[in-house]
């Protein structure tokens, strides 16, 4: 089973219903929730998520929100060890860089979904958008 980090512009996709990009972040979000694939966030996520979905939404139900999304993924962990890594790393994006270094320091993941590839050329994890995913999932199950 695949295990994949799912950053913060895929989710958010699908809270919003940004098109064209919300049915492939809906895709990836059914598939954790029925275990064909591990889907992981980070507590950075979670904040993140939290700031913007508050700016349209009250507190209980940006927390609601957030609830539910957590009863199909997993949080990975984070410490000293992996900001210090983020912050000697040469990632432009000092967020791509934490959440990066905590899929590596879990030693569980296999792609980092993101619509930023740009932002993980140094990543030494897969990175692919969600329909590239969706894409060569597809292959492996016709194949």
């Amino acid at each position: 089973m695949d295990k994949l980090l799912i950053d913060s512009d895929v989710i958010l996709y699908f809270f919003f219903d940004r098109q064209p990009f919300a049915e492939n972040a809906a895709h990836i979000l059914s598939l954790c929730e029925t275990k064909s694939i591990e889907g992981f966030i980070t507590p950075v996520i979670c904040s993140n998520l939290y700031y913007l979905l508050r700016q349209t939404a009250k507190h209980e139900r940006v927390i609601e929100r957030l609830d539910q999304l957590l009863t199909i993924v997993d949080v990975l962990e984070m410490n000293r060890d992996i900001v210090l890594q983020a912050l000697g790393s040469g990632f432009t994006d000092f967020e791509d860089a934490l959440q990066h270094f905590a899929g590596v320091q879990s030693q569980k993941i296999d792609v980092i979904l993101t619509h930023n590839l740009i932002d993980f050329a140094k990543s030494e994890i897969g990175v692919m958008t969600p329909e590239g995913y969706l894409k060569v999932l597809a292959s492996r199950t016709n194949a």
